[in-house]
Order: C-alpha cells, then sequence, then structure tokens
C-alpha cells in the first residue's frame, strides 16, 4: 500500500511517500514559493523530489500536486493517480473536534475551516493541500492528522485558563498544544528503545526546532503541554515570544497607540521576537551560536530559552510524580548539543547525570545522552512525524 504524508504550508508543500506496512520511504520532496503572483516569466517557485530539482512558475498547490504525480508517473514511481491508496494530510488545528486521525468529509472540511481563526497561518494552508488533492482524484482517500489530537487527553485543570468560563463555552478559548504528532512518535520510540512498556513510562519530550514545545507523556498519554490556544504560548522559539505578561501588550500600546497595534504587537510577538528579538541577529539557532563570542546578546537569547525549558521540565516531573526519560527532539534538539547540555544541567538536581563525551559527538541520530547511572535517562530521538501521519492512514484504510 503507497501512502503518502503532507505538510501543506501557506506557500509550500512537503511530502514523502511510504510504501506501507514496510514503512519503506519511496521517494520525498518539496515544493517552495507557491504564488498566486507567478507568471511564465517572473517566478520564485521550485520543486525537489527526489535528486531532481527544477525552478517552474506554480501558481497554486492544486499546480504543485499535478505537477507531483505527473512526475512519479513518468518516473514511473507509480503507474497512475489512484496507485496511490491514501493521503495523510498534516493538520495543526483540530480545536476540541478530534483526538484521532479522520477521513476527510465535508463536515471535517467545515470544521478545519472553521478552526481557522486559531490557527490563521496554518489551517488555511492545509485546507489547499486537501483541495489540490481532491481535485486530481476523487479516489484517493484524503485522511486529516491532527497535530492537536495527541494532546486531547489532557485533563480540565490543565487545559483550561483561569479566565472567564463563557469564553471557553462560547469560543473554544483553552489550551490545545500543538506537535502532537512529533510529541507521539518519539515517546513511543523512547519506550522502544528503553525497551519497556509505554504505559509504565513518564517522560517529557523536547520538540525544539524554529517552532517549539515540551510535552509530559505519563502512560502513553498527553497530560501537559506548552503550547496553548495557538503555538505562541510557552518557551521561547526563533521568532516567537512564548509565555509574557498579557499586560505588556496595553503597556506598549499606550506608549504609542498607532504604531503598537494589539494587531502589530501580536505580529512582533511572532515574527520578531524570540531569538531574533533578543539576538538582534537571527533567528536561526546555528548562526547564533557561531556568534556566542562576537555578540553578548546570542547567549542571553539561548540563556533564556534554555531557563524555560528547564523550568518546563521540572514542573513537569513534579505534574506527573517523576520522571524516567527526557527526549530531545526536532532540528535544534536533534542536532544541538550545546542545547541539550545546558539544558540538563539546569535540571541536574532532579538525577540527570549528561553523558558529556556522547553528547558532543551525536547528532540526527537514535542516542543515550546519559551516563548508565542516570536515574533519569536523556535521549536524542529524531522525530518522524511523516511516518506517524503514514501509519494513521494505513490504519484507517485497513479497516
Amino acid at each position: 500500500m503507497k501512502i503518502m504524508a503532507v505538510n501543506a504550508g501557506s506557500s509550500s508543500l512537503k511530502f514523502k511517500l511510504i510504501e506501507m506496512p514496510s514503512e519503506k520511504v519511496i521517494v520525498k520532496g518539496l515544493f517552495e514559493s507557491i504564488s498566486k503572483k507567478n507568471t511564465e516569466e517572473n517566478f520564485t517557485s521550485k520543486y525537489k523530489i527526489g535528486n531532481d530539482e527544477c525552478n517552474v512558475p506554480i501558481r497554486t498547490h492544486t499546480e504543485a500536486v499535478k505537477i507531483l504525480l505527473d512526475y512519479l508517473i513518468d518516473k514511473k514511481i507509480i503507474k497512475s493517480y489512484d496507485e496511490i491508496d491514501g493521503v495523510g494530510h498534516r493538520i495543526v488545528q483540530g480545536g476540541k473536534y478530534f483526538d484521532k486521525s479522520e477521513v476527510i468529509t465535508k463536515d471535517v472540511e467545515a470544521k478545519i475551516e472553521e478552526l481557522c481563526l486559531l490557527a490563521p497561518l496554518h489551517n488555511p494552508a492545509h485546507l489547499d493541500g486537501i483541495r489540490a488533492f481532491q481535485n486530481i482524484s476523487k479516489n484517493i482517500v484524503n485522511v486529516a492528522v491532527f497535530d492537536t489530537a495527541f494532546h486531547q487527553t489532557m485533563a480540565p485543570d490543565t487545559y483550561m485558563y483561569a479566565l472567564p468560563y463563557e469564553w471557553y463555552e462560547k469560543y473554544g478559548v483553552r489550551k490545545y498544544g500543538a506537535h502532537g504528532t512529533s510529541h507521539k512518535y518519539v515517546a513511543y520510540k523512547c519506550a522502544e528503545v528503553m525497551k519497556r512498556p509505554i504505559e509504565d513510562l513518564k517522560i517529557i519530550t523536547c520538540h525544539i526546532g524554529n517552532g517549539a514545545s515540551i510535552s509530559a507523556v505519563k502512560g502513553g498519554k498527553c497530560v501537559d503541554t506548552s503550547m496553548g490556544l495557538t503555538p505562541l504560548e510557552g518557551i521561547p522559539m526563533g521568532t516567537r515570544s512564548g509565555n509574557i505578561d498579557p499586560a505588556v501588550l496595553e503597556y506598549m500600546n499606550q506608549i504609542d497607540p498607532e504604531k503598537y497595534t494589539i494587531k502589530e504587537l501580536l505580529r512582533i510577538l511572532n515574527r520578531e521576537s524570540g531569538y531574533l528579538g533578543v539576538s538582534c541577529c537571527s533567528n536561526d539557532s546555528r548562526e547564533i551560536e557561531a556568534n556566542l563570542d562576537k555578540n553578548p546578546l546570542c547567549n542571553l537569547a539561548l540563556d533564556i530559552q534554555y531557563k524555560r525549558i528547564a523550568d518546563y521540565i521540572g514542573s513537569y516531573y513534579v505534574h506527573m510524580g517523576g520522571a524516567d526519560a527526557i527526549v530531545f527532539t526536532a532540528g535544534i534538539g536533534e542536532n544541538s548539543s550545546r542545547l541539550r547540555r545546558e539544558v540538563l544541567k539546569r535540571v541536574a538536581v532532579l538525577g540527570v547525570e549528561l553523558d558529556e563525551e556522547v553528547n558532543n559527538k551525536v547528532r540526527g541520530e537514535i542516542a543515550e545522552i546519559t551516563k548508565p547511572s542516570s536515574p533519569i535517562k536523556a535521549f536524542l530521538i529524531p522525530t518522524e512525524e511523516e511516518l506517524m501521519i503514514a501509519r494513521d492512514v494505513y490504519e484507517i484504510i485497513k479497516k
């Protein structure tokens, strides 16, 4: 069975075609700079599929999908569109409606659209991806795989805010979280690596990329996570502020009401804060680490994030009544030995004994980075969100 895992962005489409149940990746690729502004004479769009790269004008996601499927036929990877049994679409926001992956019906599609208000940068793009595949073939099974689904096991005292209850009842204001597909994958993979049942484990998962979140996973279920109503809550990230005093918004608005409107302030919190805001030079952790000796603000930007990650780990340790393992994943978590070292140093009091030598030499591969004597184990586990998507689609089609 051939399953395609798709992550559609506002101007991009990332995919992996996976043979199931063997879980062999057949081909993967990325389309970039998809835009209605592209013309035959003036365009920035391009794609990479396998080892092939091409610059072509791509105006819509439907055009990108047609190029993709025609390429697969031309290269004899598939014989026809219908050879793809199912497509799993990553959906950032599923709200309170979805606690598992679902075949995309008109009702499911309508709910995803309704939730665009909670994920204005993501859900509309996901809908573009869904409709692109629907337009190309009516026989492919399209499945929505929700980033928020894994977090639906949180208790009310965890997902509720101390706000007027009417806001929750009427408008759905509560914590939803994000990166759930990744947190679930690495938690279950951690149990596999430890050779222990997931039901017996308390695991803290740290998905640290340009977007970042921490989750507490007890017995295989999420009991808390750092992102909230939107991905802005939690730890500082590449360009997001993470948690701040909400009164900061009113304070800045009073200083200059014309310059600092609510819309502009939220844009700054999402687009010009985090690493970028503090360091004044970059949102890329690699550039910031490379400039530590030249720019003291780079040190500060990283230290603020390390401290906040440690705060969450300590909080989740208390919330779960202990922890068996801490997992680092995603772009920075998998590749920055400095981040792992500095975070684990801050939580050493809990019983984490870092193996500096191992931590310094591993990146992008499964590895235990604590000493054998460490009461709490720490691991580097690369995330495989596309594989989790493919597994869900496979199980749904099989049923």
